[in-house]
């Protein structure tokens, strides 16, 4: 076997390993499994302050003790508290008077499914379901002050202003403690995701007191439904002053044991901007203090309990007595929505754009994807943005591609002199070289000019690739006929004949989805086989088998991906054809597509004809 045919079965061997190792690695994730919340021990503790001003909040030592304010945090206590309506025209849930927390909370027009009765998505769910997850709002004691005199998650606050939190009308929440300090909290909320929580507190005492302000965002376990997929971020996302940090929620629980905090956390002082929060696929919920405000923006896990949190503690303010204190924070609950982020960057929260995860490439994928979204307004079908929006960079690219296909039809043309210098040479690899460098430079050829534009041509289209797997806008974005949500694997099956036949197609992520693929994979498969078509198949018997067996490979293998990037790199692989195919023609190379798959099936005959003689 000569290097040649080495170099290729590596190649190949290479690339399919590395599509393996990602279905193992990250395969489809599985539908989680809904436990009744009577099973759900672990949901029935909640967050409290530590007893030292600026300190962030720690899980609270026992299950079912009862807080110094009067109240507890059993699942029981969350359910029996009474709760301030939540209605708004993208959202709806509820406040509960327990702690003040923000707990209920569900997208109204967003579904689990393309299906319009399925449920709405829950961003927030109180303690007592599966998978808690909820915003809680206190004042940490400082000198003068013990945990009984300021309010926490377990504070049975009481309505003092508003019915209903909607756009027009914020509510506010007192509490007072034994010491004649009054504490306030008004929550308003705009016409899409953002939250403005103001929290005050009238001194009626007789003494000076020092108390720090913070909000958390606790979530019991990390959510059953994430991707796993190492193209994307699901965890902690944090701007400080300017400086992105992504942390997984695996590696939450590898957080040095802080003294301070109670528990394993990750800790950073803000001098003047940034935000702290979770990230999931489509949705978010972020703590972002007022711009200037520095705070103490913390990651914190508690292994016990199995809790992640995240907080922002602000600095401790000192009230004399008769004085008020108070301090503004925001916090955003709700889908990640590209538009409206940009909003909220533009009116002041820093650097929002980046809580989209934009990858190694953000020069690259926050232009394409602005382009996407642009064509997406104009033509207004996701599905033909994507196939529109990979005409118009293949287009960009068409200098780069014609420098490649001509080198490749030059080098073509060259085979027969190369052949002739390999049986001239014969073992002598030096006399090879040397021949093969005088003929590349009397014929003006440069080898490697077909490999340079197809390199710089990957990072734009894994870009791309990026895009169309994070993007927001791409869930649930029908295409046509069966093609309804371009984020999810192709619905239809060979198995049930592409829907013609009366059972259903085999559940994606199953092993039946993977054989009995859809037309789109199936279309794919063609596309790669015409693509190959181009060029008369490889003499050599290891290479025949290898070239004409990948197309179907790969069509098995990336079946399984979303809709919406088999569409792109269907047509990818269209362009590509058509591109290449003229070019050859215009260098004097005329390729016999037809004349190359009849022949591969009249080489198959021979070769049964061989082995049966």
């Amino acid at each position: 076997m000569d290097d040649q045919n080495k170099n290729l079965i590596i190649a190949t061997a290479l690339s399919f390993l590395v599509i393996l190792v990602w279905f193992l690695l990250f395969p489809p994730p599985e539908q989680p499994e809904t436990a009744p919340a009577t099973e759900t021990s672990q949901t029935a503790t909640d967050t409290a302050t530590t007893p030292s001003a600026g300190g962030a909040p720690t899980a609270d030592a026992s299950a079912s003790t009862t807080g110094a304010t009067g109240g507890d945090t059993t699942a029981e206590a969350v359910a029996a508290a009474p709760r301030v309506e939540i209605d708004t025209p993208e959202l709806s849930g509820s406040i509960s008077l327990l702690g003040g927390r923000i707990d209920q909370l569900a997208l109204k027009n967003f579904h689990e499914t393309i299906d319009p009765a399925s449920p709405n998505v829950q961003i927030l769910k109180p303690v007592g379901e599966p998978g808690a997850y909820y915003a809680l709002y206190g004042w940490a004691p400082g000198a003068g002050l013990e945990a009984a005199d300021v309010p926490n998650a377990k504070t049975e606050w009481t309505l003092s202003e508003g019915d209903k939190l909607s756009v027009d009308t914020p509510v506010t929440l007192t509490w007072k403690n034994d010491k004649g300090m009054t504490f306030s909290r008004k929550i308003a909320i705009d016409d899409k995701y953002m939250f403005t929580v103001t929290q005050s507190v009238e001194n009626g005492s007789d003494s000076t007191a020092s108390l720090a302000p913070y909000g958390v965002i606790a979530r019991h376990g990390a959510p059953a439904d994430r991707k796993k997929f190492f193209i994307l971020h699901e965890g902690v996302i944090r701007m400080s002053d300017g400086q992105l940090q992504e942390i997984d929620y695996n590696d939450m629980p590898d957080f040095e044991v802080q003294a301070s905090e109670g528990a394993r956390a990750d800790v950073k002082q803000v001098a003047e901007t940034g935000w702290i929060g979770f990230t999931d696929h489509y949705w978010m919920t972020t703590l972002v203090p007022a711009t200037g405000e520095p705070f103490k923006s913390v990651a914190k896990y508690d292994e016990r309990r199995d809790i992640l949190q995240t907080e922002a503690v602000l600095p401790t303010q000192t009230v004399a007595a008769g004085q008020t204190a108070s301090v503004t924070t925001q916090l955003f609950a709700g889908a990640k929505e590209w538009e409206t982020i940009r909003n909220y960057q533009r009116a002041g929260v820093d650097r929002f754009l980046d809580s989209i995860d934009w990858g190694w490439f953000f020069f690259l994928t926050k232009p394409i994807f602005w382009l996407l979204h642009h064509i997406h307004q104009w033509i207004g079908n996701m599905g033909l943005s994507i196939i529109a929006l990979t005409l118009l960079l293949k287009a960009l690219l068409f200098p780069l591609a014609y420098k490649s296909y001509v080198s490749m039809a030059k080098m073509k043309e060259l085979q027969p002199q190369m052949e002739k210098l390999k049986e001239q040479a014969g073992d002598d690899r030096q006399k090879l070289q040397q021949g093969m460098m005088e003929l590349y430079k009397k014929e003006k050829v440069n080898p490697a000019a077909g490999c340079l534009p197809i390199l710089l041509q990957i990072p734009i289209f894994f870009s791309l690739y990026k895009v169309i797997f994070v993007a927001f806008e791409l869930r649930q974005a029908p295409f046509f006929g069966p093609f309804q949500d371009l984020s999810t694997p192709d619905p239809t099956s060979i198995y049930n004949f592409f829907g013609l036949l009366p059972w259903a197609a085999p559940e994606a992520g199953t092993t039946m989805a993977l054989i009995f693929v859809g037309i789109l994979p199936l279309l794919l498969g063609i596309s790669m086989f015409l693509q190959q078509k181009l060029n008369p198949a490889p003499a050599d018997p290891t290479q025949q088998m290898i070239f004409a067996w990948m197309p179907w490979v790969f069509m098995f293998m990336l079946g399984g991906f979303a809709s919406g990037l088999v569409v792109y790199w269907i047509t990818n692989n269209t362009i590509t054809f058509t591109q290449q195919y003229l070019i050859m023609r215009s260098q004097g190379y005329k390729p016999d597509v037809l004349g190359n798959i009849t022949g591969t099936f009249k080489r198959k005959k021979k070769d049964e004809k061989a082995v049966k003689k």
